[in-house]
C-alpha cells in the first residue's frame, strides 16, 4: 500500500525513507520521461551559471584527468607550429645572410654619367652635380670622379704613347667609402695630400707599373708625383683598378681639372634605389636630363627581389601545410575524447548541465590544448632556427609575426577543430550518453 499523501511508501509494514524512493526512481527510464514531461513554472532546477574562470578550470580539469592523450595531442601540434616556425626562421636566416652578402656587393650602388648631346658630341655634367644629389633625402653617400686627361708613367724617359691603358682622375677623400674600396699599402687622399702633387694608384696600374712601394716618384702629366697608396682591388668599381687617383685641388692645380665630374657613385636606400635612380638625370643636369646615363640596379639587386619573393611563397606553403596538420591533431583528439567521455556527458545533463555549457567545456579544452601545443612548438621552432644559423654563421632571424601568426593561427584552427565535437557532445541526451549507445 503507498501513502500518496505523504510521498513514502508501506509494504510489509515498513516504510521506505522517501529520499531513498526518489533516488531509485532516477532511472533512465524516468529521465526519459521526465524529459518529456512540460516544464512547469516554478518546477526543476536552475542551470548555473559559468563565469571565465570557471569555464578554463572546467576545461583544465578534462585535460588533466588525460595527462598522456594530452602530452601526445600536444607534441603533434607543437611538432607542426615547431616546423612552420623553423622554416620561416630558418629561411628569414638565410634571407639575411643573402641581403648581407649581396649588400657588399654593392646592390644599392648607382652610377651616374654623362652621355650625349643631341648631335653625338660628348656631355658634361655639372660642377655642382654632386652636391644636388647629395640634397636627394634617401641618398646616404655621392662620391665623383673627374678625368684630367693625363697619362701616368713609371719614369719620365718612357715613350708618351705607351700609356698601359692607365687613366688619371681627380677624386676626393669620399670615394673610398662610396665605393666599398680598401687600401692595401700605405694610405688614402686627406686633407693633407690632395692639394699636393702625390697619387694614388689602382691594384692594377700598380701591376702594370711595376710600383708597389709608397714614397716612389712617378710622372704624371708633365711633372714627378709621390706615390702616397695602392689600393686592393674594388669589386664595385673596377675602373677604379686601372686608374692613378690624385685629389681635386692637386688636379685643378697640376693638371688643368675642369672641375666637371665624369662619373658620379649614388648609394642609396635599398628600398629607394628605384625611387632615387628615377629622379636622378633632372637632379644631376636639371638643364638637360637627357643628356644623363642612369646605371641601372645591379643584378644582384633584382636577384635579391626575386629570392625574397620565392622565400615568401614557400614560407606561406609550408606554414599552411604545419597548421593543417595540428588542426586535423586536435579534431581526431576532441572527436575521440567526446566518444571517450560520453558517460561523464550524460551525468553533466543529468544533474542539470545546459547544452551550451558542454559545448564551451569541449570548445574550451580544445583552445586550451592548442595553446600548449602553439607555445611549446614556438619555444622549439625558435630553438632549431638558432642552432641552424649558429652552425652555419648566419644571423639568427625568428620573425615576431611569425610566432604569433603560429600561436594565433592553431588556436583558431584549435577552435574550429573543437567546434564539431563539441556540438555532437552538446547534442547527446542524457539517456543516450549513460546508456552508452
Amino acid at each position: 500500500m503507498t501513502d500518496h499523501t505523504t510521498g513514502s511508501s508501506r509494504q510489509d509494514g515498513r516504510i521506505a525513507d522517501p529520499e531513498t524512493v526518489r533516488i531509485r526512481a532516477l532511472t533512465p527510464g524516468s529521465l526519459a520521461l521526465a524529459a518529456r514531461e512540460p516544464s512547469r513554472p516554478g518546477a526543476g532546477l536552475r542551470a548555473a551559471r559559468l563565469g571565465p574562470s570557471d569555464v578554463v578550470r572546467l576545461g583544465g580539469t578534462g585535460l588533466r584527468t588525460r595527462s598522456l592523450r594530452v602530452f601526445l595531442s600536444a607534441l603533434g601540434i607543437a611538432i607542426g607550429v615547431a616546423a612552420m616556425i623553423a622554416v620561416v626562421g630558418i629561411s628569414g636566416s638565410g634571407q639575411a645572410e643573402v641581403d648581407r652578402r649581396l649588400d657588399a656587393l654593392g646592390t644599392n650602388l648607382l652610377r651616374v654619367a654623362p652621355g650625349e648631346t643631341l648631335d653625338g658630341a660628348g656631355a658634361k655634367l655639372p660642377v655642382e652635380s654632386v652636391a644636388m644629389i647629395g640634397r636627394i633625402p634617401p641618398v646616404q653617400q655621392v662620391a665623383a670622379t673627374g678625368s684630367t686627361g693625363a697619362h701616368v708613367y713609371r719614369n719620365d724617359r718612357i715613350a708618351i704613347g705607351r700609356t698601359g691603358s692607365l687613366d688619371v682622375l681627380a677624386a676626393g677623400s669620399d670615394l673610398l667609402p662610396a665605393v666599398g674600396g680598401h687600401v692595401g699599402r700605405g694610405r688614402w687622399l686627406d686633407s693633407a695630400t690632395e692639394e699636393y702633387p702625390a697619387v694614388v694608384l689602382g691594384a692594377t696600374a700598380a701591376q702594370r707599373l711595376d710600383v708597389h712601394t709608397p714614397g716612389t716618384r712617378l710622372w704624371l702629366g708633365g711633372r714627378w708625383f709621390s706615390l702616397v697608396g695602392v689600393l686592393d682591388r674594388v669589386q664595385l668599381a673596377p675602373e677604379l683598378d686601372s686608374a692613378a687617383l690624385v685629389g681635386r685641388p692637386a688636379a685643378r692645380a697640376y693638371l688643368r681639372f675642369d672641375g666637371h665630374p665624369s662619373t658620379i657613385y649614388v648609394r642609396a636606400k635599398d628600398s629607394q634605389v628605384t625611387s632615387v635612380r628615377a629622379v636622378l638625370p633632372a637632379t644631376a643636369n636639371p638643364a638637360k636630363p637627357g643628356e644623363v646615363q642612369i646605371s641601372r640596379p645591379s643584378d644582384a639587386f633584382a636577384a635579391r627581389e626575386a629570392t625574397r619573393s620565392a622565400l615568401t611563397g614557400l614560407l606561406l606553403g609550408l606554414g599552411g601545410v604545419a597548421l593543417l596538420v595540428g588542426g586535423v591533431g586536435v579534431g581526431n583528439t576532441m572527436v575521440i575524447s567526446v566518444l571517450e567521455r560520453r558517460p561523464e556527458i550524460g551525468l553533466r545533463r543529468a544533474l542539470g548541465a545546459t547544452k551550451g555549457q558542454i559545448r564551451t567545456q569541449f570548445v574550451t579544452e580544445s583552445l586550451l590544448l592548442s595553446l600548449i601545443g602553439g607555445l611549446g612548438g614556438t619555444v622549439l621552432g625558435t630553438l632549431i632556427t638558432a642552432g641552424y644559423a649558429f652552425s652555419r654563421d648566419w644571423p639568427t632571424v625568428v620573425p615576431v609575426w611569425a610566432s604569433a601568426a603560429g600561436i594565433g593561427s592553431t588556436l583558431l584552427i584549435g577552435m574550429i577543430a573543437g567546434l564539431y565535437p563539441a556540438v555532437r557532445a552538446s547534442r547527446l541526451s542524457p539517456t543516450e550518453a549513460l546508456s552508452g549507445t
